[in-house]
């Protein structure tokens, strides 16, 4: 065990931290042991259920489903307890955080482990014609990255491990997944709100869940920060808006996850959540150094608390609608409706303040406070202009007390929407903050309360939201970072993939006559026979047109240029030089007709796309080349081929031979399956 343990730590990379006892890795732990057992009560669902479809005995109905009222109830414990652990949005907030209301973090996806081993050494023996054993180290290495990828560090350091990852899956997919051609190999997320497992074979859901647990990082940084610095709201506005960028792509690129926590819908809500959160972070650093108790200043502020709550409106309604509210935690919609409430409620106790606190007098410019005003409004009570309420003391004052009231009544609501949520009544910071609030707006409505006025049933208008920083989404950098493909020694991607076909390597004998070797190199790595003089020694050995050289002697030339291939062809003598080759093969797939997605436990087959292909790309018929009065020598270059065509002994001037076309590619497959209820 301790061996076991050494050796993962020796290999352990920079950004992971599998060890880490912190309050985020237990909680992800304990969310890990709750995703177990949930899927231990759906299997136990699913057999029950089947039981109960076979059964004709109704003494076995009858315990049947005895058990399954049983099994329900432990789901539902299960669910609850998950929701719970979604709930603890303490352990992710700064230590010193004491005087900003709480931020939402969403919860890393959890995965099982996956072995790589067999099914890649198998593929490498019998697809690349390649000794599997000798690739150990290097599918050890992938094993190792997804391993660290399942504890990543919360910082940059941990985004740019998932980053690492995420960009080799395209390299692995092309080597190792082809759609005719199963692994074996079994990819299962669990949902990060309901933990329900979804297993698929293709990479589809890996790399979708990567990139979502990129997001979640970024949002964990974010709550992390602290907000009662310039530098830690920069740092809490960039992760956010980086999570909402790296959501968007999510949802832009991978539409048909059979996991509902990466559906649009979910996808959406959670994209205007994280751009709420930044938006409420540059509303905090807007109010970082004080607000001057000014007439615009006051009135500016007014409305950057309107934007804020305007956004976090638009997230609870969002959360509120079937079947989201299904699946995201009570406390995330209660959170947003308090929100809603409290920055609304401040909003126009600002606006109350800058009437109340400000008249105009002879040095204020009033034509500039009176397009404040009316920017600040939508619509005016009847028989009220901007200028009346600027001008008239009495109807100033009576606005002024109406927003009061109202951000009483809002901060009053925000108290009563706080104490009917029990996870949110753990929030002490949060409680103090929308006291204290609700404290101060009192104060202000008793220093100008006036019993006589007590019969005013004025009411303050809504107020226009508006900001001068707009959160948006962005893409961080990290999300395409360089990588080198594990398993490049196989050769270059474009030839040597899982979705071509080729012979196994031949061995050609190579013997030049008058120092011709009777065909012409082209092409970037590998590099292709063509323009092959049907009747010289190598043709007659079995090169064909259209080959591609793998090596020369004993050396490895997959990835080798024409110029450098020919260095190594240059000084052949007469006994000759042995060569392999490769023919590419038809590599139309036989087109399977279902794929099967399991979630819960429970497989759920739907049709594929068919793969579609144009006709006029069937194989060509062979070409023959005839042959001509004489060959070119080794030094000369074929001045009517092109320019990376360096001449070797060729029987065609022209150059105009039509082996070298792109290899077909096809569609990649996808079905959509949804997550089992």
């Amino acid at each position: 065990m301790w061996t076991s343990q050494l050796h993962w730590l020796l290999r352990c990379r920079d950004g992971c931290n599998p060890f880490a006892q912190t309050g985020r890795s237990k909680l992800q732990n304990k969310r890990a042991t709750v995703n177990q057992q949930i899927i231990k009560q759906m299997r136990i669902r699913a057999g029950a259920e089947n039981l109960l479809k076979a059964s004709s005995n109704n003494k076995v109905k009858d315990m049947v489903l005895l058990e399954l009222s049983y099994v329900n109830s432990n789901l539902q414990l299960l669910m609850g307890e998950l929701e719970g652990l979604n709930s603890s949005v303490d352990v992710y907030q700064n230590a010193q955080e004491t005087t900003n209301i709480p931020v939402i973090a969403l919860g890393l996806k959890e995965t099982k482990e996956v072995d790589f081993s067999t099914a890649f050494k198998d593929l490498i023996r019998d697809h690349y014609n390649e000794n599997g054993n000798s690739f150990e180290d290097q599918i050890a290495d992938l094993m190792d990255l997804r391993q660290a990828c399942r504890t990543p560090s919360r910082n940059e350091s941990g985004v740019e491990l998932l980053a690492k990852y995420s960009n080799h899956l395209p390299l692995v997919e092309s080597r190792f997944f082809a759609p005719n051609r199963p692994t074996g190999i079994f990819f299962t997320w669990y949902d990060s709100f309901t933990g329900v497992p979804v297993c698929q074979q293709n990479l589809s859901l890996e790399k979708a869940s990567i990139l979502f647990n990129m997001a979640a990082l970024y949002s964990q940084i974010g709550t992390r920060s602290n907000r009662q610095t310039a530098v830690g709201l920069d740092e809490a506005i960039s992760s956010f808006e980086k999570a909402a960028g790296i959501l968007n792509l999510l949802k832009e690129t991978y539409t048909h996850i059979p996991s509902y926590d990466m559906s649009p819908a979910m996808l959406s809500m959670l994209i205007r959540l994280m751009i709420a959160q930044a938006q409420e972070c540059l509303f905090e650093k807007t109010a970082l150094p004080g607000v001057r108790n000014h007439f615009s200043s006051l009135m500016k502020m007014a409305q950057e608390a309107a934007k804020v709550s305007e956004i976090y409106d638009q997230v609870h309604q969002s959360m509120i609608q079937t079947p989201i509210k299904d699946n995201v935690p009570t406390f995330w919609s209660t959170m947003s409706q308090v929100k809603t409430n409290h920055y609304r409620s401040m909003a126009h106790y600002f606006v109350a303040s800058a009437l109340l606190d400000h008249e105009l007098g002879p040095s204020d410019d009033e034509d500039q406070q009176e397009k404040t005003l009316s920017q600040v409004y939508d619509q005016l009570p009847d028989k009220c202009s901007p200028l009346d309420i600027l001008k008239r003391k009495d109807e100033r004052s009576r606005m002024g007390k109406a927003h009061i009231r109202r951000a009483i009544t809002g901060h009053e609501e925000a108290l009563r929407i706080y104490s009917l949520c029990p996870n949110l009544t753990k929030l002490d910071a949060l409680q103090d903050i929308l006291k204290a609030s609700h404290m101060r707006t009192l104060e202000k409505y008793n220093e100008y309360e006036d019993e006589e006025e007590f019969a005013d049933y004025t009411e303050a208008p809504d107020i226009v939201s508006k900001t001068e920083h707009k959160a948006e989404m962005e893409v961080p950098a990290a999300v395409k970072v360089k990588v080198i493909d594990f398993f490049q020694r196989l050769g270059p991607l474009s030839v040597f993939s899982a979705r071509q076909r080729w012979t196994a390597p031949r061995t050609v004998q190579l013997v030049p006559q008058d120092r011709d070797l009777g065909f012409t190199l082209k092409g970037e790595s590998p590099v292709q026979v063509v323009s092959l003089d049907p009747l010289c020694p190598a043709a007659a050995d079995g090169l064909k047109e259209g080959d591609y050289l793998v090596a020369v002697g004993d050396t490895d030339c997959k990835w080798m240029s024409v110029g450098e291939v020919m260095r190594l062809l240059k000084d052949v003598d007469e006994e000759g030089i042995t060569i392999q080759v490769v023919s590419m093969m038809d590599s139309n797939p036989s087109v399977p007709t279902k794929s099967a997605t399991f979630s819960g436990n429970l497989p759920k087959t739907y049709s594929m796309i068919c793969l579609a292909y144009d006709d006029k790309d069937k194989n060509s018929k062979s070409h023959k080349v005839s042959k001509k009065s004489s060959f070119l020598s080794w030094g000369l270059k074929n001045k009517l081929k092109s320019a990376s065509t360096l001449s070797l002994p060729t029987t065609d001037q022209s150059g105009t031979m039509p082996w070298n076309k792109p290899c077909r590619t096809f569609p990649s497959s996808s079905s959509y399956n949804e997550s089992l209820s």
